[in-house]
């Protein structure tokens, strides 16, 4: 199975370049599921008749303006079932997290997209409502790993975890995306015995995930590596690669994300 995460930063906007690179995906080895981020629409305004038309199956869950998510699946997969919007439990009024069910049997996989909140900097009520959000996820997460094994988290987590995430270390130290709370919260996922699929292989150095409209970071390639695909301990020997496609970033409006993608062996 082949699964996917980007951050689009409006689907409105990005909506033929979403169709065009899921049509573009080599046919011995498609995308089997995807999870969206940042689609900024209402939930009656979500494209699911162009989806459907192209052979996909959506779960959404909007926001007007901002943040918003979604789960598609690839048409011959059925639906995601046991569909959960936002974290159960925390009083959050912003569109966040789905998650489903995809596949059936033994094979199926219990996939959560996330839109983790940006904090826009440290000591601020969105940094600590950052926290909370993630102290939420944290314990969920446990819980969903003990009824479902076989589990991936993936989305626009809003942490480089490590300096070699960074294309600039020192600049960005205990900045936004790079404090010691925020990797220390990574760490916590981690601890459950999620792994990063992306760290499973050798990696080309300067590998991102996000470049900043600004100042030419993408032809500059001053980047951030934020967007991940974490596994469960079941999952993990199943990894057989991980990589960032950059070739998005390089449309004329693109989004500011490139997608991620994980291929699980059967």
């Amino acid at each position: 199975m082949k699964l996917a995460t980007w951050n689009v930063n409006s689907l409105a906007v990005r909506l033929p370049q979403l169709l065009d690179w899921l049509a573009g995906q080599p046919p011995e080895a498609p995308v089997d599921a995807l999870v969206l981020q940042e689609t900024k629409l209402t939930d009656d305004k979500f494209p699911h008749a162009e989806l459907a038309a192209a052979g996909w199956r959506a779960a959404w869950f909007g926001q007007k303006t901002y943040n918003g998510v979604a789960l598609l699946v690839r048409e011959g997969l059925g639906e995601a079932t046991d569909v959960v919007r936002n974290i159960p439990g925390f009083d959050d009024g912003q569109a966040r997290v789905i998650a489903g069910t995809v596949g059936a049997g033994d094979a199926a996989l219990r996939v959560i997209g996330a839109y983790f909140p940006n904090g826009q900097e440290p000591d601020s009520e969105k940094f600590a409502y950052k926290m909370r959000w993630q102290d939420a996820l944290h314990d969920w997460v446990q819980g969903e790993l003990a009824r479902h094994p076989r589990l991936v988290l993936m989305g626009d987590f809003n942490v480089a975890p490590e300096d070699r995430d960074v294309h600039d270390p020192v600049a960005w130290a205990g900045q936004i995306h790079c404090t010691p709370e925020e990797r220390a919260q990574f760490q916590r996922l981690l601890a459950l015995g999620l792994v990063d699929a992306f760290r499973l292989f050798e990696q080309p150095p300067k590998s991102w995930s996000w470049w900043d409209y600004r100042n030419l970071a993408f032809r500059k390639n001053q980047g951030l590596r934020i967007d991940h695909i974490l596994v469960s301990p079941a999952l993990a020997p199943r990894v057989t690669a991980c990589t960032i496609d950059k070739q998005p970033r390089r449309n004329e409006r693109p989004s500011d994300h490139a997608p991620v993608i994980v291929q699980l062996a059967d």
